[in-house]
């Protein structure tokens, strides 16, 4: 029998406290550059609010998707991904700021502009207007909440028990959940994001989020098991077979990724309308147009045939470093969605766009490690644990 005793290690109260102050220093320089620079502070701000609520938002869609499949996969990185959506009552009070710079990041609150164009006026009345956008926001993070208490309790009352019966209430909610999920990150997507540019729309925009926040997530989960398994108990408990497991679900993400990316391009593209190409002008011009580049060899092209490589996908240190290369290149993602929103004539790129995702990422890092201490790394009653780590034993 698997005992219990998969206490976390020592090490992750140093990563909270160092990830705390590294925080606490980079919102020290947001602030002077609120000072120097109100509306591009905003602006910096929704990316890396942006980036860190896909990692949490993502790791809920993993959670979900492992109790619908099984495997090892997902028994072993259940942990992590738990803690991580037990980060939402951060990101909630972090979406605070976004709130109050409404009027500097999107330009919908402006009705007098809004109204000189018939198709921006009725979106402006029945859709995109300050009180409307803050109960969607309202409702989004409470379906957020009510599924991350769910997954979380009903996970800790099996753990405690080993009743079969919180197993199969997990399966059961995790099938229309994803679903829901689904459809609550597109609607945000479009709010947050899509909305910056209000004449402009894309019917697949929502799932390209469904994919890339996946994947940030996914990606943020083998950077951590990379650095568990050098640790006790989880050097004993994770196997390459793990890794290869993760890093085949990686690679069905980058594929999914840009599937979604390249019909979008594709479709706008092809029928060629001036009022959905505009879109795509100011992401290809300048500066942009190399990162846009960038983005498709280091977030597809190099991890694709990287992750081609059975070895590759076995290595723990070789998937953690492409795991961490991948989320820097969502950050710079992030950036390329949001950032030429506010320049379309020209290429700017802001020192606080560098800045606020490692300023929420330090406050975010520290609560999840403070999180992740909170419990066994191992759900040790689940009935498939014995079963998935016997049959990896020989791998």
């Amino acid at each position: 029998m698997i005992q219990a005793g998969y206490t976390p290690p020592r090490d992750l109260k140093r990563v909270s406290t160092l990830a705390l102050a590294v925080g606490a220093l980079f919102f020290a320089l947001l602030v002077f550059g609120l000072l120097v620079d109100r509306t591009q502070f905003f602006h910096a701000y929704l990316v890396g609010f942006i980036f860190w609520i896909g990692i949490t938002i993502g790791s809920m869609a993993l959670l979900m998707l492992q109790h619908l499949t099984g495997g090892a996969w997902g028994l072993i990185i259940r942990r992590v991904l738990e803690a991580a959506t037990r980060t939402l009552p951060l990101m909630l009070m972090l979406f605070i700021p976004v709130l109050v710079g409404l009027n500097q990041i999107y330009t919908w609150t402006n009705r007098a502009e809004m109204d000189q164009v018939p198709v921006l006026r009725e979106k402006a009345a029945h859709y995109l207007n300050p009180a409307f956008f803050m109960m969607r926001a309202a409702l989004y993070f409470a379906i957020w909440s009510l599924m991350a208490l769910l997954l979380n309790w009903l996970s800790l009352q099996h753990d405690r028990t080993a009743d079969r019966r919180f197993s199969k209430r997990l399966q059961m909610i995790s099938g229309p959940g994803l679903g829901l999920l689904i459809l609550t990150i597109t609607f945000a997507s479009i709010d947050w994001v899509m909305s910056l540019d209000p004449a402009w729309s894309s019917t697949i925009y929502g799932l390209i989020f469904v994919a890339s926040w996946s994947l940030s997530a996914l990606a943020f989960g083998i950077l951590v098991m990379s650095w568990l398994a050098k640790r006790e108990p989880m050097n004993a408990v994770v196997r390459t077979s793990h890794f290869h497991d993760w890093g085949n679900l990686m690679m069905a993400l980058v594929m999914l990724w840009m599937y979604f990316a390249f019909s979008q391009y594709l479709i706008i593209w092809s029928a060629n309308l001036p009022e959905e190409t505009v879109w795509f002008v100011a992401r290809k011009h300048g500066g942009w147009g190399v990162i846009a580049l960038g983005i498709v060899i280091l977030q597809f092209v190099f991890p694709f045939l990287t992750l081609l490589s059975r070895a590759a996908k076995k290595s723990p240190q070789r998937l953690g470093m492409l795991a961490l290369l991948i989320l820097l290149t969502r950050v710079v993602d992030v950036i390329w969605l949001i950032e030429p929103s506010f320049n379309r004539e020209h290429f700017h790129l802001s020192w606080m766009d560098l800045v606020a995702p490692f300023a929420i990422g330090g406050l975010w890092i520290a609560t999840f490690a403070w999180q992740l201490q909170k419990r066994s790394l191992v759900p040790i009653n689940d009935p498939q644990l014995e079963q998935a780590l016997a049959a990896h034993a020989g791998h």
